[in-house]
């Protein structure tokens, strides 16, 4: 198979298998999307979505969040990783929001990278996830996958990324990062049974 067949074998086969894929972490509007990803760094999405409804109930928005103590904010995250950084990160965050954005979320990859906590990645997924902006947003699972697949010769995520928009419709990117998400943790994950992958031994005739 060319580079373009095995592109097209993967989005024909992801979307077979995942025709509808919901958003990994819990959220109910732009902000409590926005603070979940950046909680999730270092971190599963399963446990980000444990600790996020006690946060929530009590900072669900920036202006009460940006009034919590950080030491607050600690506790209240206190079982996910990193979570001195993130607890500091999230009341210059929400500070940050209220002061320049009157408590809004922006929709410009420039602004949301400005903010305390927001990388690239991060704010790829709020673009995509809570305004539906095409992004490719690139975690572990991603770059792995693409590297496996040969999609790519990427040496980090940056580069995958870049790769990824070319190779992959402009119209696909919002869901099918998100299903290739799904495939690494079901069918191939970086420690365990490959025996599941089914996928990469299509491509490759295996």
């Amino acid at each position: 198979m060319t580079k373009k067949q095995r592109a097209e074998t993967v989005m024909m086969e992801l979307e077979k298998l995942y025709p509808e894929v919901p958003i990994p972490l819990d959220h109910s509007d732009p902000y409590t999307l926005l603070v979940a990803v950046a909680l999730s760094a270092q971190t599963t999405d399963k446990k980000v979505n444990q600790i996020t409804p006690k946060l929530f109930e009590v900072a669900g928005d920036p202006f009460r969040m940006k009034d919590l103590e950080v030491d607050e904010i600690k506790y209240l995250i206190k079982e996910i990783g990193l979570a001195n950084t993130k607890a500091k990160n999230l009341k210059k965050m929400a500070e940050l929001l209220v002061e320049r954005h009157n408590g809004e979320v922006p929709q410009t990859f420039e602004e949301l990278e400005a903010l305390p906590g927001v990388g690239h990645k991060t704010a790829s997924v709020v673009m995509s996830q809570a305004f539906g902006v095409p992004a490719f947003p690139v975690d572990t699972h991603i770059h792995r996958l693409m590297v496996q697949w040969q999609l790519t010769s990427g040496k980090n995520v940056v580069e995958t990324e870049k790769d990824s928009k070319r190779i992959f419709p402009k119209e696909s990117w919002n869901k099918l990062h998100l299903q290739i998400i799904f495939y690494g943790r079901e069918y191939s994950p970086a420690r365990g049974n490959q025996d599941k992958d089914f996928l990469t031994r299509m491509l490759f005739d295996k």
